[in-house]
């Protein structure tokens, strides 16, 4: 079906429909998909240069910064590359500054997509029916430790946001500070909907922590963090972390650079890596050791080969040119062209 508009209203509206246009009071499972905060970010007209004023919350680290914090020389290197914040996608005179209001911009669409699904739910009287989950796939580096993207085990790439809705059931204002992954959604609305459990799953159900029973509901204490090594993006190499709690330890596969132990009360942006501080010798120790149990545990020894996909995206044009959609400019300054 061709796309008739801007395609986050456009996915919503369709979603609407089918809620509207639903024939049976069966249970269901809506997913709706939204791809409007995935690069390249392109808001709709009636949001372009909303923030083209606002202070923006960005702290792009000097070079001297990330020599003094003995970061891996593969961030080092990362940050000359088309991943980098100074040479973003390879554009002549790419701002993060920019990019970052573009992904906001293009946000406020999203914003009003759940909006407008929850007053449906409200409308057709099924909000009391339904369990509302809202997240996203990845995070996204605009600037942090020099780079852009993802694909690393940073807190800005790392965590997502998560926000569950039941209303009557979990309880207003009920905040979870547990460490949940990815993983556990499956399980969860599993749980919440009275369904059979699946047979074999690494994920956990937070569902009973959400409504306050608890039942025999038990935090993990860490979670396990992976990436593999593209052939389209070599600067990044196959990464294993421990992640939850204070301390978070990355180990580096398939290379010879340094390892990385932060210490996130102390240092929440992750800039000075304690690797090789003789105080922290147990602690990187032990954090190894549970990290190849974790990999042990979930059968995460074999590294997956993918695809490789060519050197060049058919969506994205180094020009920007009008034919790809962007103006002349559309990341580099506030300016919108013709």
């Amino acid at each position: 079906m061709p796309q008739k508009g801007y395609i986050t209203d456009e996915l919503t509206d369709y979603a609407i429909d089918w809620l509207k246009d639903r024939e049976s009071d069966q249970p269901f499972f809506m997913y709706v998909s939204h791809k409007a905060v995935h690069a390249d970010f392109v808001p709709a007209d009636r949001h372009r240069g909303k923030y083209d004023a606002e202070p923006l919350p960005i702290s792009i680290p000097s070079v001297e910064e990330m020599d003094r914090g003995d970061l891996p020389m593969w961030v080092r290197n990362q940050r000359n590359s088309r991943h980098g914040a100074d040479f973003g996608y390879n554009l002549e005179g790419f701002s993060p500054e920019v990019y970052y209001r573009r992904y906001c911009e293009s946000l406020l669409a999203v914003d009003e997509s759940v909006g407008r699904l929850r007053e449906t739910l409200r409308d057709l009287g099924l909000s009391k029916k339904t369990v509302f989950v809202y997240m996203g796939d990845n995070g996204f580096q605009f600037g942090d430790h020099g780079l852009i993207d993802k694909r690393t085990a940073y807190e800005a790439s790392a965590r997502v946001p998560l926000i569950v809705a039941a209303e009557g059931v979990i309880p207003s204002g009920q905040r979870l500070d547990d460490v949940i992954g990815n993983i556990d959604i499956a399980p969860t609305i599993l749980d919440a909907t009275q369904s059979p459990a699946l047979e074999d799953s690494d994920g956990l159900s937070f569902w009973s922590a959400l409504t306050g029973e608890q039942g025999d509901y038990t935090a993990r204490e860490s979670l396990l963090y992976e990436y593999y090594w593209e052939r389209n993006y070599p600067h990044t190499p196959t990464l294993h972390a421990v992640l939850g709690g204070r301390w978070k330890y990355i180990r580096c596969h398939g290379l010879w650079d340094r390892d990385e132990l932060y210490d996130l009360e102390n240092d929440p942006q992750e800039l000075r890596n304690l690797i090789d501080d003789p105080k922290q010798v147990d602690r990187i120790k032990k954090m190894n050791q549970q990290l190849w149990e974790l990999l042990f545990d979930s059968n995460g020894r074999e590294i997956p080969l993918l695809e490789d996909r060519g050197p060049t995206f058919p969506w994205r044009h180094p020009d920007e040119s009008p034919q790809a959609g962007f103006p002349s400019g559309y990341f580099r300054t506030n300016e919108y062209g013709k």
